[in-house]
C-alpha cells in the first residue's frame, strides 16, 4: 500500500477531532492549513485568510470556510530523514535536500550513539524502525 498521513476535517471553517488518513495523491485534491494555524477556543481559525496548500502544490491564502483538511503536526511536511536534519529552517534548499539524500542512504550503526545535535525526531525514528532493542523497564 501507500503511506497514508493524518489529517483533522475542517467543516464549514472549523476544525473537528475527527482525523482521516490520506496517501499524497488524496491529500492533491483538498485544500489543507498548516498545523500551527491559530485557533479560537471554538475551533475556527482567527485570521481571516489562513495559509494553506492547495491542489498542485500551490500555497495561497484562503478564508477559513474554504479548507478542507488541517495538517495535525508541523512536522508532517517533511519526510523522517529530512525531519532529523538540525536548522532545517534555516538551511540552504540544496544543502537540506543533499542532507535528507544522505540520511536516507546512511547504515545503521552496529553500536548506536545518540547524535550531539539531535532535532527530537531521532528517539521516534529509532523505535518506529524495530532495528533497536528497547527494554520494557528502566534499570
Amino acid at each position: 500500500g501507500f503511506v497514508e498521513t493524518p489529517y483533522r476535517r475542517v467543516t464549514e471553517g472549523v476544525v473537528t477531532d475527527e482525523v482521516d488518513y490520506l496517501t499524497a495523491d488524496e491529500e492533491d485534491r483538498f485544500v489543507i492549513a498548516q498545523a500551527n494555524a491559530t485557533l479560537d477556543d471554538d475551533m475556527r481559525f482567527t485570521e481571516n485568510r489562513v495559509l494553506v496548500r492547495r491542489r498542485g502544490g500551490e500555497v495561497d491564502y484562503v478564508p477559513g470556510d474554504d479548507v478542507d483538511y488541517m495538517d495535525v503536526s508541523p512536522r508532517q511536511m517533511v519526510s523522517v530523514a529530512t525531519a532529523m536534519i538540525p536548522f532545517l529552517e534555516h538551511d540552504d534548499a540544496n544543502r537540506a535536500l543533499m542532507g535528507a539524500n544522505m540520511m536516507r542512504q546512511a547504515v545503521p550503526l552496529i553500536k548506536s550513539e545518540a547524535p550531539l545535535v539531535g532535532t527530537g525526531m531521532e528517539y521516534r525514528s529509532a523505535v518506529d524502525a524495530g532495528d533497536v532493542v528497547k527494554a520494557e523497564k528502566a534499570g
